[in-house]
């Protein structure tokens, strides 16, 4: 599973749910990622953690081609990455350890509306100063202080 989420609003942009952690499946997400955007921004910074799929080198040169920064903590010293490991703690809290899954698909569905649906558009988040993900969005997008 990856998830991104944008630090300036903690909303969820990308979200791909699968078996297996794989390079391409972290490079599709990071495509599903900068199509949410209005429009590419000039620079990008990528928080991840050290796992093998964010140093290989078909990642590293995706990024690069894309112009995206990477930011990787040193190892044990996970600080560039809590935003995301919060996000996780939530979907695991909120979710995934209320209810019962059976089949990849519900889970994978479960998850998708979670992210983009429940968390981005219902739940309040402390950094937002209790509001939602897009309710924070729309104050920025519109310059309302």
């Amino acid at each position: 599973m990856y998830n991104y989420i944008a630090l300036y609003d903690r909303c969820v942009v990308a979200s791909i749910t699968s078996d297996a952690l794989t390079r391409q499946l972290a490079i599709d997400t990071v495509k599903m990622a900068l199509c949410f955007a209005k429009k590419k921004p000039k620079s990008l910074i990528l928080h991840s953690d050290r796992g093998v799929q964010f140093t290989s080198k078909k990642f590293v040169e995706f990024c690069e081609q894309e112009k995206i920064i990477q930011s990787m903590s040193a190892a044990g010293c996970p600080y560039d990455n809590a935003p995301m490991e919060r996000y996780f703690n939530t979907l695991k809290t909120e979710l995934i350890n209320t209810n019962q899954y059976f089949s990849t698909e519900h889970l994978q569905a479960d998850i998708s509306k979670f992210a983009h649906l429940w968390y981005n558009h219902n739940r309040p988040h402390s950094y937002n100063g209790y509001k939602t993900p897009f309710e924070k969005r729309f104050e920025i997008d519109n310059n309302v202080t």
